[in-house]
């Protein structure tokens, strides 16, 4: 079995995409995640480049690392400077990283057009810089740029430069599809031919590629077919322009689809998806739902002969269990599904008894589904209302309040800079036979109505006090009614345990807010009462 070196680069490479940074503490708990998870390499950024890079070097010495081994990233010496003399390989050396990766370039084009100097003195800027950063201890990578769009230009040129790298010492040659413009065959071929003109020397080689044609994972699972021994990439493919290759997917299909090889020195994969999911809440990112392998959509169906078969046997829909990477498989619920989805999603919501060869329930369950989805319903990101619907359907729901009035007002103080606007709502409820009426202000009508409805149902269920709504998301149903088009809401809540979606559609945005604030409290009770049921029992 051949072992992969996994080489992270979110940290440096993956900050250059769009919408993606990361503060020096979110660098720092990323890393720790990536050790953990066993990854050989994280690279954490180039220390020259700014104060942030700089210290996160001298803070990063402070963690307890297993596995990880810590890369700073750099150039080689600048033209016409000696080596020892250049403020970047200072800095490199003064990181106290204990490996280095230089990038250097491959592409002839950009030797005498970018760098302006002579092909020979490229040459030389990459062997010296390799040798004596080697001379003063340290493990050299060498990223080789613009490796596959030099080849091709200048097939001899590109093999000197790779040459002069191993030749001074590079532990790793890695070549660079910097454009991302590369097929999978040529990644192939070019990376055979590369290992041919490696041939006398010790050095390994690795593959980095860019994502612009939406090939990186497979150029990069290519190259190491090919020969390759170290990937490069980031976690969910962050990265300049469309993206660097996804290390998620590269690791997964190593680990599960290619028996050959083993990655992360073959440990299980089952906190793949907690990864992911970790480095998109650091960066404050909305998760890729459909992201392959860790994606919340990656395992769920939706149409009824799908769920049928999978209810049967898995594996007919699914080429992997989703336990193996840390995910699960989620039943969705529309105006496609069949009774398969509907007794699936019961079985997680209690339900099995009653719907269980009640194929009239079932029936019920399933008009009503379709008549709220077209009055604009969704119920794929609302289990929680899907479950409160099951339960009024069978007869089981009992609410724990009524609603007798609500209102709200927004009004707007003042008209200067300092002027502000200022949000009240009051609900009026019905609550085991007393009447509550209750006012709170908000920072908008939505929180505002949150805080009256805790108010007034306060004293009478306190575990409402640790739940509180995490998203809020708004979308036009029928945008060609223009004012009076339909909004559906969606509320996510959590209690800290759990976190649940829940739905609510009308004309207008307070109501179908209110309506999804409700079924948010209701389906909290609920299941509190459940559990509490299931405990004494």
């Amino acid at each position: 079995m051949r072992s992969i070196e996994v080489y992270d680069t979110t940290l440096r490479d993956g900050t250059q995409g769009e919408g993606f940074s990361l503060s020096l503490q979110d660098k720092l708990l990323i890393t720790q995640r990536l050790d953990e998870m066993g990854v050989d390499y994280v690279e954490g950024g180039y220390p020259l480049s700014n104060p942030k890079d700089a210290e996160y070097f001298q803070r990063v010495r402070e963690l307890k690392l297993k596995t990880s081994r810590i890369c700073a990233f750099g150039m080689t010496r600048r033209r016409g400077m000696k080596v020892d003399e250049d403020p970047g390989i200072k800095a490199l050396i003064d990181s106290q990283a204990p490996v280095i990766t230089i990038v250097g370039k491959t592409w002839d084009l950009h030797v005498t057009e970018v760098l302006h100097v002579a092909l020979e003195e490229n040459l030389a800027m990459i062997s010296e810089t390799i040798a004596y950063l080697v001379a003063v201890g340290r493990d050299v990578i060498y990223d080789a740029e613009h490796f596959f769009d030099g080849w091709s230009a200048n097939a001899p040129y590109a093999a000197r430069t790779i040459q002069a790298a191993a030749g001074a010492g590079a532990k790793t040659v890695v070549l660079c599809d910097t454009n991302g413009g590369t097929m999978p065959e040529q990644i192939s071929r070019l990376t055979t031919e590369a290992q041919r003109a490696l041939g006398d020397y010790r050095a390994n080689l690795g593959i980095h590629c860019h994502n612009d044609c939406e090939l990186a994972v497979a150029n990069s699972l290519a190259a190491i077919q090919a020969g390759a021994v170290q990937v490069q990439g980031t976690i969910n493919g962050v990265g300049e322009r469309c993206g660097n290759a996804n290390l998620i997917s590269i690791v997964a299909n190593i680990g599960l689809k290619m028996p050959e090889l083993q990655a992360l020195n073959g440990r299980s994969l089952e906190h793949l998806t907690e990864l992911s999911r970790f480095v998109y809440e650091v960066a404050n990112m909305h998760l890729r739902r459909d992201q392959p392998f860790v994606g919340q959509s990656a395992f769920a169906h939706k149409g009824g002969m799908h769920v049928h078969a999978v209810n049967k046997i898995a594996h007919s829909y699914e080429h992997i269990d989703p336990s193996l990477v840390g995910n699960e498989r989620r039943v969705l619920v529309s105006e496609l599904s069949g009774r398969s989805n509907v007794l699936a999603l019961a079985l997680q919501h209690d339900l099995q008894q009653e719907l269980q060869g009640d194929r009239k329930l079932m029936d019920t369950i399933l008009d009503r589904l379709v008549t709220l989805e077209h009055q604009g319903y969704q119920f794929e990101a609302a289990t929680a209302s899907f479950s409160l619907l099951c339960a009024r359907c069978a007869g089981r729901f009992r609410p724990h309040f009524e609603l007798l009035k609500y209102h709200v007002d927004v009004e707007h103080v003042g008209d200067s800079p300092q002027s502000c606007t200022v949000t009240e709502a009051s609900v009026k409820l019905q609550v085991n036979g007393q009447t509550r009426h209750e006012v709170a202000e908000g920072d908008g009508p939505v929180n505002a109505l949150d805080a009256a409805l805790r108010k007034a149902l306060n004293g009478f269920y306190p575990s409402l006090q640790k739940m509180r709504l995490i998203d809020y998301k708004v979308r036009v149903v029928n945008e060609e009614a223009g004012t009076a088009a339909r909004i559906r809401v969606v509320i996510e809540s959590t209690d800290g345990e759990e976190v649940w979606g829940t739905v609510g559609v009308s004309e207008n945005i307070i109501e179908a807010s209110w309506l999804a604030l409700v079924d948010a409290v209701e389906y909290k009770l609920c299941r509190d009462e459940s559990r509490t049921t299931t405990t004494a029992g």
